[in-house]
């Protein structure tokens, strides 16, 4: 196949895109705006490879979609640009709005334009994958509740809003139009090549540098934690064997309060980081509680069933085993985190934890 992936320099985009490389024979185009959180580094590894292809461009410019759909002519769509820092959309959500509901717009008109002129085969043959997140249910406050497709939306902020509109989007179209839509919902990622603005990242390069480990609230929130490489495993299995028009949830099995997250990142580098900065007697000494973030939602968990049940698809990774190659990887890896760190990062860590 011909395979567009859009915010392929992201996070989980770049793993995707590595994963098809690696272990398929699919032509891949990584279309990316290539904002603050992307990065062509994690790709560096594949970037050479014949069947790896970059266009830089952002999902709202409609003439540059219509331009790579004629050159690639692409048998499926996965979207995976977005806006995604729930603290960044709390302090300005434009940039969450204009990307994840204006550019899923664009990019399900192009796509659909584009599929509405296929031969019939084509046409059956097309997917559009849309890749969302768990955080569009909301939060559960009854620990034996579990999120499942058909649990009704009730978005938090605005960044789990925005990803919500795209998601409604993303059925209309396929209700109205008939486009061959397929929906992921899927929980925590945590694994190699994360921003550090998220906890696990920012929690490991912290420690290691001796900075304070900031912990929302009383750190009970839960959440359910997915290796980035089983996401994407899920993913291609999605793609290849789901059905159109259904939507399937992707979850790690992995529930953690998010201090014990913190707690368990500090034991392990303890074990593969001994040597400490001057002045640090135990990594779990730099933890320190700040403010909640406003409508901080206190429980995500998935239940993954239909997937399994339906896909055959399941997490290979435990959390400690994944976190463990995680916090490996960020010590193994000092040049690919100093480049990413530029001076735009720091400046948003200084805004959003300005009270320690």
């Amino acid at each position: 196949m011909n395979i567009l992936v859009t915010g392929g320099a992201g996070f989980i985009g770049s793993a995707l895109i590595r994963f098809l490389i690696e272990h398929t024979n699919h032509q891949v185009l990584n279309l990316d705006k290539l904002t603050y959180a992307g990065n062509l580094e994690s790709l560096s590894s594949i970037a050479r490879n014949p069947r790896y292809h970059f266009y830089q461009a952002d999902i709202i410019d409609s003439y540059a979609l219509a331009k790579i759909f004629d050159n690639f002519q692409p048998d499926a769509v996965m979207n995976l640009a977005a806006e995604t820092h729930v603290d960044r959309s709390i302090n300005g959500a434009s940039n969450f709005i204009q990307t994840n509901i204006i550019g899923t717009f664009h990019l399900l008109e192009s796509s659909r334009i584009y599929w509405q002129k296929l031969s019939k085969e084509k046409r059956l043959s097309f997917r559009f994958h849309h890749i969302s997140t768990d955080e569009v249910f909301g939060d559960l406050k009854d620990s034996s509740l579990f999120f499942t497709e058909m649990t009704p939306y009730a978005p938090s902020s605005p960044y789990s809003a925005s990803k919500a509109s795209s998601d409604h989007l993303v059925r209309a179209w396929y209700r109205t139009y008939g486009l061959p839509i397929i929906l992921t919902n899927c929980s925590n990622n945590y694994g190699p090549y994360h921003f550090p603005e998220k906890l696990i990242p920012l929690s490991i390069l912290n420690a290691l540098s001796g900075k304070l480990l900031p912990i929302y609230g009383n750190g009970e929130q839960i959440r359910d934690w997915l290796y980035v490489d089983d996401h994407v495993r899920a993913l291609y299995t999605v793609l290849t064997k789901g059905k159109t028009g259904e939507s399937y949830n992707i979850g790690g099995h992995n529930e953690q309060r998010n201090i014990d997250v913190v707690n368990l990142i500090c034991d392990l580098l303890e074990k593969l980081a001994p040597k400490k900065p001057i002045g640090i007697n135990k990594y779990r000494d730099l933890i320190t509680y700040v403010k909640d973030r406003p409508g901080h939602d206190i429980r995500y968990a998935i239940d993954a069933s239909k997937i399994k049940n339906e896909l055959g698809w399941v997490p290979k990774e435990s959390f400690t085993s994944g976190l463990t190659k995680t916090v490996k990887w960020y010590i193994e890896n000092p040049v690919w985190v100093e480049n990413i760190q530029t001076g735009e990062y720091k400046n948003w860590i200084k805004k959003q934890y300005n009270n320690i």
